[in-house]
Parts: structure tokens; C-alpha cells; sequence
């Protein structure tokens, strides 16, 4: 896991060393607040638009913060690494289809995380925990995406309870259903 953490802490230097933000766009309070899912934005809702997809559980990330860990032993970490442990109610969920809404980020040229947070504020930067960013694999070719783009996704949720290598919970055969 330290090994992920000091290669997406490189990645962050990299990213705001390359990083142009365009501030001419700005955003009203409420529009801020509805892209952080505080203000609900029914005109952009799902009810609202003609979306062809059934999810049948829409997650959210307080839920998915719902985690404890335990320290255990690691043939790698002799000093023992903390494994999650996921609550039942996401265990229920493993495998299911969902849609899950968040801030895109970037990991590598062509690989992309679901975060709660803007990249600044992502869990590698210290703002967070690894619980508040999910893998994605995209059905299909891998769109072209901008980092701190707020989408919502379909796709099938796993999670992760023993690859510490790896994240803990991830959403694969996504789709992007709003924001693209």
C-alpha cells in the first residue's frame, strides 16, 4: 500500500507541476454546491433525462466511509499493514450494478479513480482516506476526461478487502450517465 501511496504522491507533484486551471469560468455558490452534491440539481437529475440504464442501487460516499481497518501481518510489511474491513450493507452490493457520482482523477495517462474529493484534496495528498476514491474500468474504450470532472457512473461495484496493492473498492464496466 505504501508503495501505491508514494507513486500517487508522485503523480500529484507531476500533475500540479503540468496543470493549467482556466479561472475565466466561474461558478455561482449554488453551482458549486450541487456539484459537491449538496443542493440536488433536478433539471440535470436522472429522473429528469432520458437515460437508457437500470442501476439497481445508487451508492454514495458516506456509506462507502462506513469501513473500519485492522492491523495485520504482510509477508511485504513486517511492521503489519491495516486491511478494511467492509460493513455488510456494501458486502451486499459486491457485484451488483450501481451508479456512483464523483470527481475524476487521475492516476496515470490512461487510468482514472472516482474520488469524493477535487485532486487537491484527494486522499493521497492527505486530506482523506483511501476509503473516499474508487478504481474505475471503463466498458469499452477509456474516454478522454478531465481531472475534477463531476460524473456520475453505472457499472458494476467490487470491493477489495486483501489486495493491499490495490483499491478498496472499485466500479468496472462503468458508463458515464451524466457529466460528459
Amino acid at each position: 500500500m505504501r508503495k501505491l501511496y508514494y507513486f500517487l504522491g508522485g503523480i500529484f507533484v507531476l500533475f500540479l507541476a503540468l496543470n493549467t486551471t482556466d479561472f475565466s469560468k466561474k461558478e455561482t455558490s449554488v453551482q458549486k454546491m450541487q456539484t459537491a452534491g449538496f443542493v440536488p440539481d433536478f433539471k440535470n437529475s436522472f429522473l429528469g433525462e432520458k437515460k437508457s440504464f437500470v442501476a439497481t442501487d445508487t451508492l454514495n460516499w458516506k456509506l462507502l466511509g462506513m469501513i473500519k481497518f485492522v492491523k495485520k501481518q504482510h509477508k511485504d510489511y513486517p511492521e503489519g499493514v491495516m486491511f478494511p474491513v467492509i460493513n455488510s450493507t456494501l458486502k451486499a452490493k459486491n457485484k451488483k450494478r450501481i451508479a456512483m457520482s464523483g470527481f475524476i482523477v487521475p492516476i496515470d495517462n490512461t487510468t482514472y479513480a472516482l474520488s469524493k474529493n477535487v485532486f487537491a484534496s484527494c486522499f493521497f495528498c492527505g486530506q482523506a482516506g483511501p476509503e473516499t476514491i474508487m478504481g474505475i474500468k471503463f466498458k469499452g474504450a477509456t474516454p478522454k476526461l478531465k481531472t475534477d470532472q463531476y460524473v456520475t457512473l453505472e457499472g458494476n461495484f467490487r470491493v477489495n478487502e486483501n489486495d493491499i496493492e490495490d483499491w478498496i473498492y472499485h466500479i468496472d464496466d462503468a458508463i458515464i450517465v451524466k457529466g460528459k
